[in-house]
């Protein structure tokens, strides 16, 4: 492993395993049926972890912590192949450390762990909702797609300078707020599997992992897109080069 690629991979390591262990845990120890209070300080808890990791490895990693926004910047042709492989392998293993420390932490795996699942009987009003598994996918991949339009708009695009992990971390805050109880809002492959590695519990696992895929993946179509429009608008604006005649 080169010096260069090194502290990026411990960066993205660190930094996931901090985002599990902490928004993981908020969502252990709140629990669920808890009502808006409690999902906005389980969304808080995740929101302020990305914030504050992102101005500490921004410089390093990029701090992506999540394998879905790694995969938007890949196909944005902002990162090499190789380097994105090395990025998602890095999230997976500090998600797992990161539940297995909250496991020990708490004495086992009674409480989920944070485990995200579909809604199923929400109350909500006068009614109950239960959230199908095609329901599921596009809500999570919505999700995703708001978090990676936003890092590529501020960070990579370098828009918001250093204002940038404070919309990424307020993205992903109001992002749980809104889908926290119908899909638990996990919108990451690492945040997903870490807790259902540890608990055995895989169901809709390959919702959890697809549908961030999606939605980034779509993302970075669009801001490739939008940026190659701007960047045509903007030469056709530009007046014509004199004659040299």
């Amino acid at each position: 492993m080169s010096n260069r690629i090194a502290p990026k991979l411990l960066a993205e390591l660190i930094g996931t395993f901090a985002f599990v262990l902490i928004g993981a845990g908020a969502g252990a120890v709140i629990g669920g049926g808890v009502g808006l209070p409690g999902i906005a300080a389980i969304a808080f808890a995740h929101g302020l972890t990305i914030m504050v990791f992102a101005f500490a490895y921004g410089s390093v990693s990029g701090a992506h912590m999540n394998p879905a926004v790694t995969i938007g910047v890949l196909a944005a042709g902002a990162m090499r192949p190789g380097e994105a492989t090395g990025y998602i392998l890095s999230q997976l293993i500090g998600g797992i450390a990161g539940a297995f420390v909250l496991a020990a932490v708490l004495g086992g795996v009674t409480t989920g762990l944070g485990t995200p699942a579909l809604a199923h009987n929400l109350a909500l009003g006068a009614t109950t909702l239960t959230i199908s598994p095609a329901e599921g996918f596009v809500i999570e991949g919505l999700l995703a797609f708001f978090l990676v339009t936003v890092v590529l708009s501020t960070a990579v695009a370098g828009r918001a300078g250093n204002l940038a992990p404070l919309a990424i971390g307020m993205t992903l805050t109001l992002n749980i707020i809104m889908g926290g109880a119908l899909t638990g809002a996990a919108f990451n492959p690492a945040r997903a599997l870490g807790p259902m590695v540890v608990t055995g519990n895989f169901t809709d696992v390959w919702l959890y992992m697809a549908a961030p895929i999606v939605g980034a993946i779509i993302a970075a179509i669009l801001h490739t897109g939008l940026a190659r429009l701007a960047l045509e608008r903007t030469a056709a604006a530009a007046p014509a080069p004199l004659s040299s005649d």
